[in-house]
């Protein structure tokens, strides 16, 4: 993906010509199919190959992830309360500054939802 992000576009073969043949030719063309199958990236052909671009910025996957875990988490829970104070401590063990950014967004979102939206 961060060279897909790094170029716009590729194919098979700028790929394989970037890694120096590190990677054999078959396991970027698979691993590209893969991605692509699980809806990471979009292609389109051009001649024999395949152009391949991002679908999504590296910001809305690690988005996309982080909402996937924290939902795991909370699936088939009575009581979320352990979850988010684990969330909690984490962040305030990384930034404390952290716990005031996440303190904005539950203040945001609380308006937001009063006034019946969600962005």
């Amino acid at each position: 993906m961060e060279q897909v992000w790094a170029r716009g576009e590729c194919t098979v073969r700028d790929l394989h010509e970037s890694f120096g043949e590190r990677l054999a030719y078959t396991t970027l063309m698979t691993t590209l199919d893969r991605l692509h199958k699980k809806g990471l990236l979009n292609r389109r052909r051009e001649g024999k190959a395949f152009v391949y671009c991002a679908r999504m910025s590296r910001e809305e996957l690690e988005q996309n992830a982080m909402r996937d875990v924290i939902d795991a988490l909370l699936e088939d829970r009575k009581d979320p309360s352990p979850v988010v104070a684990c969330f909690v401590d984490a962040i305030t063990n990384e930034d404390e500054s952290l716990l005031a950014q996440l303190e904005e967004q539950i203040r945001k979102r609380r308006a937001e939802l009063a006034n019946g939206s969600k962005e």
